[in-house]
């Protein structure tokens, strides 16, 4: 590869690009060209294709990085797509073809969040789906400092209940033809930790991180430890 990749965060359901601030710092500080682009959480597919378009516009190799709900989004968004050369996966889904969200956090026993998320109508059959604010913490970022684990929850974004359920597009999802890398917390009550290992060891992850103690919001509670993957994925990609 003749030019080191641009990172791009994509931040997953009940988030926002600010959730990855920690990580961009550090980032930056280490002279790594790095962008959060905002995910609109309505479907995999769309959100995939706003995805490819900040990909298009950067112009160069580009590392993917999605949290939660946003590895499915990168999964869907590095198909076919020669500008991606890796994909990283913090607390995220990395899902087959035909899987969604719902179906992989069922698969496995420990998810809490369903007990704190309320639906919003949207008109046309389908809902905007928000963790309640005073369950947030507990269930989001149990280990982030109390303020700032409360903003999180009132800046939260709302998410489509069709791109939980949405079954993966691609024939060949992208962690089957690029080099993978998995981080995620094991006290992480929105995607069972057993099924974060699942979908690690599945993908044949180059390396699979487990922070003791951390939350859902692992990039926010511990972005030294995403950013030390981040930068392992960049070095394997230059070697």
């Amino acid at each position: 590869m003749s030019a080191a990749p641009t990172v791009v965060l994509v931040h997953g359901a009940f988030a926002e690009s600010a959730s990855w601030s920690g990580v961009i710092a550090r980032l930056v500080d280490h002279g790594v060209s790095v962008v959060a682009t905002p995910n609109e959480l309505r479907s995999v597919t769309t959100d995939a294709a706003n995805v490819r378009s900040a990909v298009e516009g950067i112009g160069g190799p580009v590392l993917l990085v999605g949290h939660s709900y946003g590895g499915a989004v990168i999964t869907e968004a590095a198909v076919d797509n020669p500008a991606v050369v890796g994909l990283v996966y913090v607390a995220a889904f990395a899902p087959d073809h035909g899987e969604n969200a719902l179906q992989l956090t069922g698969q496995f026993p420990g998810s809490t969040l369903g007990e704190t998320v309320r639906p919003y109508p949207l008109g046309d059959g389908t809902h905007d789906l928000f963790v309640e604010r005073d369950l947030f913490p507990n269930q989001f970022a149990a280990d982030v400092a109390p303020a700032e684990a409360a903003i999180q929850a009132r800046t939260q974004r709302p998410i489509r209940d069709f791109a939980l359920g949405e079954p993966q597009p691609a024939a060949t999802p992208a962690w089957k033809s690029l080099p993978s890398w998995f981080i995620f917390g094991d006290a992480d009550k929105n995607i069972p930790v057993e099924g974060l290992r699942f979908m690690a060891e599945r993908a044949g992850g180059l390396a699979t991180v487990e922070v003791p103690g951390a939350s859902h919001s692992v990039m926010v509670s511990q972005p030294d430890a995403v950013v030390a993957l981040i930068l392992q994925a960049i070095e394997h990609l230059a070697a």
